[in-house]
């Protein structure tokens, strides 16, 4: 059976976890594969009544709220333990069973000093700043390819923890201390920390690469969820102003174990528009300024509710970038488009779509190589006719206004693969599918 892959094709904030939540009781299995509790899913859940519950979903993969489907933290992943908790304890709250949760044994743990170092280095670089949650995600990284990190096992033994500790601080309260100004940690302070949670995590714990193996032996179909996005990419993103991990279709394999062979589809998430969180370069921004005189960056957050999931930050707004899209469906492989939060663009008179870049005169028709082209790209649009018929109700395309037909066939034109979903409320109902995904 399948290995699917979910991947945001923009700067994150795409919609992934309505994704997740669309393919539902066909999945058996939901993987987070990378990130940490630095990017969040809402997930909007119908109830009997007819009112909706909504669910913000930082470290547990989306699946968790699916009955019968197994959540997968996987190798990929930093975990800060103390968020991994709250939100268990939030849902249970809500009458939500986490027991099937498994956490890998090799993914990493977020330690009191991670947050610290990322808090502090970000406002020592000032205007240089990169945009980052605070939340240690980036140094834990730093502390695995440096060979210096804990992981979840090393809760279960204390001798190699507090070795492991004591190796870390070593460097960490150097930096902390003599760079900073900042008071270091004792290794037995962190040690204590880490070891408070080893009891109640332990039965979440276990060789997550090799149950997922088996499961697509046993002809389980395993869904891999990507934290952050394409952009975001440590490798493929906009760097330096990326993520730390690896959120691409590659990620997918290397966070989760499974090979890569074993991935048959790859699924992309796309804004009907775009938002970014965070510093950076954006093309098609709307900023209010002379660009935007008709202010349609701040339209776009007050009908989208661009707000960060995680952060609460409002988030950046611009139009649908189809070299963007493009760029994301070769590097991904995409094999579907979901386009997301059509409905947003209701009630534009006219929708812009950027079909290339203009860098100085000369014309891009793909992603420039260069940061510094791509910093002072200028987007080269298209205008289609906008439509103001509530399409919420819709659930198939030949039900959409003509104009939002055209906008959608001509965004799948530009952009390297079909639009098979097509989202037009935050519903888990209110989706168009042209293409079932399985």
């Amino acid at each position: 059976m399948p290995a699917i892959a979910i991947i945001g094709a923009q700067w994150g904030d795409e919609g992934k976890g309505k994704a997740t939540d669309l393919l539902g009781s066909s999945v058996d299995y939901v993987v987070k594969f990378n990130g940490g509790n630095n990017a969040g899913h809402t997930v909007v859940i119908p109830q009997p009544d007819g009112s909706t519950e909504k669910f913000a979903l930082h470290l547990l993969p989306s699946g968790i709220l699916t009955p019968g489907c197994t959540p997968v933290i996987g190798n990929g992943v930093v975990v800060d333990l103390g968020v991994l908790f709250e939100e268990i304890e939030g849902l249970e709250a809500r009458g939500i069973d986490t027991s099937d949760l498994k956490l890998s044994a090799n993914a990493h743990v977020i330690a009191s000093y991670n947050r610290e170092l990322d808090k502090v280095t970000e406002r020592f670089l000032g205007a240089r700043r990169i945009g980052t949650t605070g939340r240690g995600i980036g140094p834990t990284y730093a502390d695995k390819m440096n060979r210096i990190g804990i992981r979840v096992q090393d809760l279960f033994d204390e001798s190699i923890l507090r070795g492991k500790v004591e190796g870390a601080l070593e460097l960490k309260n150097q930096i902390l201390t003599k760079v900073y100004n900042r008071r270091g940690f004792t290794v037995d302070a962190i040690v204590e920390e880490l070891l408070s949670y080893a009891e109640r995590v332990r039965p979440y714990v276990c060789d997550t690469a090799l149950l997922l193996h088996e499961a697509l032996l046993a002809e389980k179909t395993v869904l891999l969820e990507a934290g952050q996005a394409t952009l975001l990419d440590v490798d493929h993103g906009t760097y330096p102003f990326v993520t730390s991990s690896s959120a691409t279709a590659g990620g997918a394999s290397t966070g989760s174990g499974i090979a890569p062979a074993r991935l048959t589809q790859i699924v992309g998430i796309v804004k009907a528009y775009t938002t970014r969180v965070g510093e950076g370069p954006f093309p098609t921004e709307l900023d209010g300024g002379p660009e935007d005189p008709a202010g349609h960056g701040e339209f776009l957050r007050k009908q989208g509710h661009e707000y960060g999931t995680t952060t609460g930050r409002p988030r950046r707004c611009g139009w649908y970038d189809s070299v963007v899209a493009r760029y994301a469906a070769r590097v991904n492989g995409v094999t579907d488009f979901v386009l997301t939060k059509l409905d947003v663009l209701t009630g534009l008179e006219q929708v812009p779509i950027c079909v290339a870049y203009d860098v100085d005169g000369v014309r891009h028709d793909e992603m420039p190589v260069s940061q510094s082209d791509f910093h002072h790209a200028t987007p080269v649009y298209e205008y289609l006719p906008g439509w103001w018929e509530d399409i919420s109700g819709a659930r198939t395309f030949e039900e959409l206004p003509a104009a939002a037909r055209a906008y959608v066939e001509r965004c799948e034109e530009l952009s390297g693969s079909r639009i098979s979903v097509i989202g037009v409320g935050p519903g888990r109902h209110e989706t168009v599918v042209r293409h079932p995904l399985i």
